[in-house]
């Protein structure tokens, strides 16, 4: 058990680990640093030197991370009044808005499958019956993370 003093080296490793972890999955390493530097940190927001301080990285690799981070709603930018300076900071929410985001994908995913299906001949040929066992694989995956989110809502009081 912690005694709530901040370990900064083990911080630091664990967003590094957690980086490698994701981008091992597909998620962009980078962007993956950044959310995970914002998640670590105290503060409610960091400006874009901030995060290429900290995570010792250029400030282009920080925007390129932040602008990403923003199209799947994990970070939102904030303009510093009277200054030329915007802040980041991660919604309250950020897994749930990730995964829900996302979510969008496995219905893309079993529809393209069932097209892929229909174009190797149908569920009939071999190629056509991997293809459509797939689509209903996503189909599935869809149905199920769309009531694991609505759970997750309703458990942590989330209003939409």
């Amino acid at each position: 058990m912690s005694d709530g003093v901040r370990d900064e080296e083990a911080l630091r490793q664990y967003v590094e680990k957690m980086a490698r972890f994701l981008a091992d999955w597909g998620f962009p390493r980078m962007a993956a640093r950044v959310l995970l530097l914002m998640m670590a940190a105290d503060e409610d927001s960091l400006t874009a030197a901030e995060i290429a301080e900290r995570l010792s990285i250029s400030p282009a690799a920080v925007s390129g991370a932040v602008r990403y981070l923003q199209q799947l709603e994990l970070v939102v930018r904030e303009p510093v009044p009277g200054s030329r300076r915007d802040r980041y900071h991660t919604p309250h929410d950020t897994w749930y808005q990730g995964a829900l985001v996302k979510g969008g994908l496995f219905a893309t995913l079993a529809e393209l499958s069932a097209e892929g299906a229909e174009a190797a001949g149908g569920p009939s040929t071999p190629a056509g019956s991997r293809l459509a066992e797939m689509s209903e694989f996503y189909e599935f995956l869809q149905i199920e993370v769309s009531g694991l989110l609505e759970k997750w809502r309703a458990q942590r009081g989330i209003v939409t």
